[in-house]
C-alpha cells in the first residue's frame, strides 16, 4: 500500500511538471518555435540591432557551453513602400558578425552583434531620396538564426534547437516615449520621475524624420539621432532635475511652415501638453536640428516670452535661397540662444546660417566645430547635434549647454 502511494505521489508530481524534457524546437523534442527579440538601441547615427535574445529561461543552459561560434546570424532589411526604383539607400541581405554569446540574468541567451557607424546589417533604417525631400525609412527586418554547436543544459543534456520565431524589436529608450497626437500633429513624449513641476525639452527634428505621403511614423524623431534621447538619458535628467521630452513631428517638413502653419500647430500641442501634465512653465525649452534649427527661433520670434532658452542646431536659416527669418525678427529675440554648428558642414553652410543667426540675435552663445568627431568617428559636418545630444558645447567659463539650459528661468535673468 506504501509503494502504491508513493507512485501515485510521484504520478502527481511529473503532472505539475511543463512538457519540456528538451527544449522547445530541440531535436527530440516537441516541434515548437522557440522566441527571440532584436535588441534595439540608438547610435549617434541612428538605431541599430546590436543583439538578439532568445527566450532561454525556463531551459537551463550552461553559460560555458556558450562561444561566439555557437549561432550564425542573417538579417535581411527591406523597405516596406512603393518608391521609385533605385532611390532607396541602405537595405541589406547579410550575414551579422556575432561578437559574443552569454546569458543575462534571467538565463536568456544573448547574442551580441557588431555594431557601428557604416557596419552594414545593422541599421533599422533606410534614406530615400525620392519620398518627398528625402526621407528616412524603417526597414522590414527579418532575421534568421542557426545553431551551429549544442548547447549544454543544467541537467547535463546536450541540445541543438532547429526552430526559431522573430519576435518584436526592443528598445527601451525609444519605448519609454508615450504616443499622442493633438493639434494636428502626433508626437512622442518621455514623462520624467519624482513630484512637483517639471521642465519640458521640446525636439524638434530634422528633414529626414517628417512625415511623407505613405507614412507618418512618430517613431523616426527618436530613431534617426540622439537628439531628444539624449535628454531623457539618466545624465540629463539629473541635471534638470527631472524633465519632460517632448519630440513631435511635421506631416512634410517643418520648412513647409508657410503652406502648414506648423509654428501655430506647435505652440497649440505644447500647450495641450503643458496642460495635461506637470510641466514648469517658467522653464520650457525648444531645440531643432537643421529643419528643427530653423523652426526653434521661428517659434521664438511668433512666441516671445514663452520659452527659457533655445538651441539652433546645424538651422536651415536659409533654404532654396530664401532667408527664412529675416534680420528684423532675429533681432528682436531675447530668449537666451546658443547656436551648434560645425564649420564643415556641407548641407547648410555655415556663414550663412548658423553663423549669421549666432551674429544677428542678441547675446547669444555660438559653438563652432570644425568637424564632427565622436568617440574616435567623424561623422557628416551637418551632424553637429551628436555634441548637443552628448552634453558636449561648453562655454568660456566651463559651463556644458544641459547645465546652461537648466539655468535658464523666464523672468531670471540668467543668459550665460
Amino acid at each position: 500500500m506504501k509503494k502504491l502511494r508513493l507512485v501515485i505521489a510521484l504520478l502527481a508530481a511529473l503532472a505539475l511538471v511543463p512538457f519540456a524534457a528538451l527544449p522547445a524546437g530541440a531535436h527530440g523534442g516537441p516541434a515548437r518555435s522557440l522566441q527571440f527579440t532584436l535588441n534595439a538601441r540608438v547610435l549617434d547615427s541612428g538605431q541599430q540591432i546590436v543583439s538578439v535574445t532568445l527566450d532561454t529561461s525556463r531551459l537551463g543552459v550552461r553559460a560555458s557551453s556558450l562561444t561566439a561560434d555557437t549561432f550564425s546570424v542573417h538579417a535581411k532589411g527591406t523597405n516596406p513602400y512603393t518608391v521609385e526604383p533605385g532611390t532607396v539607400f541602405g537595405e541589406y541581405d547579410v550575414d551579422r558578425t556575432v561578437t559574443g554569446v552569454h546569458l543575462d540574468r534571467h538565463g536568456r541567451v544573448v547574442i551580441d552583434l557588431l555594431h557601428g557607424y557604416e557596419v552594414e546589417g545593422a541599421s533599422t533604417l533606410a534614406w530615400c531620396t525620392s519620398c518627398d525631400t528625402g526621407r528616412n525609412l524603417v526597414l522590414d527586418l527579418t532575421y534568421t538564426l542557426t545553431q551551429n554547436k549544442p548547447l549544454t543544459l543544467r541537467n547535463g543534456k546536450a541540445v541543438t534547437l532547429t526552430r526559431f520565431k522573430q519576435g518584436e524589436v526592443v528598445d527601451p529608450e525609444v519605448d519609454a516615449y508615450r504616443d499622442g497626437k493633438a493639434a494636428g500633429l502626433s508626437y512622442r513624449l518621455f514623462t520624467p520621475e519624482g513630484r512637483g513641476a517639471h521642465p519640458l525639452v521640446v525636439w524638434l527634428h530634422g528633414g529626414g524624420e517628417g512625415g511623407w505621403a505613405q507614412a507618418q511614423d512618430n517613431d523616426l524623431p527618436l530613431l534617426a539621432n540622439r537628439g531628444a534621447l539624449g535628454f531623457s538619458t539618466r545624465e540629463a535628467q539629473r541635471i534638470f532635475g527631472g524633465a519632460y521630452v517632448l519630440a513631435p513631428q511635421a506631416t512634410d517638413y517643418w520648412l513647409n511652415d508657410p503652406a502648414m502653419g506648423y509654428s501655430a500647430k506647435l505652440k497649440a500641442l505644447i500647450d495641450k501638453v503643458v496642460r495635461t501634465n506637470h510641466v514648469d512653465k517658467r522653464r520650457i525649452y525648444v531645440v531643432g536640428a537643421s529643419n528643427g534649427g530653423y523652426m526653434t527661433p521661428k517659434l521664438v520670434v511668433d512666441n516671445p516670452r514663452f520659452f527659457a532658452a533655445q538651441v539652433p542646431i546645424a538651422p536651415a536659416l536659409v533654404f532654396n535661397g530664401t532667408t527664412m527669418i529675416s534680420d528684423a525678427d532675429l533681432a528682436a529675440i531675447r530668449t537666451p540662444t546658443w547656436v551648434v554648428q560645425s564649420k564643415d558642414d556641407d548641407t547648410l553652410p555655415f556663414e550663412a546660417n548658423g553663423l549669421h543667426m549666432a551674429d544677428t540675435i542678441p547675446g547669444a552663445l555660438l559653438t563652432a566645430y570644425d568637424h564632427v568627431t565622436w568617440d574616435g568617428v567623424t561623422y557628416p559636418g551637418h551632424w553637429s547635434w551628436i555634441y548637443v545630444g552628448r552634453n558636449d558645447p561648453t562655454t568660456a567659463s566651463g559651463v556644458h549647454i544641459w547645465q546652461w539650459m537648466a539655468q535658464q528661468k523666464l523672468g531670471s535673468g540668467h543668459r550665460r
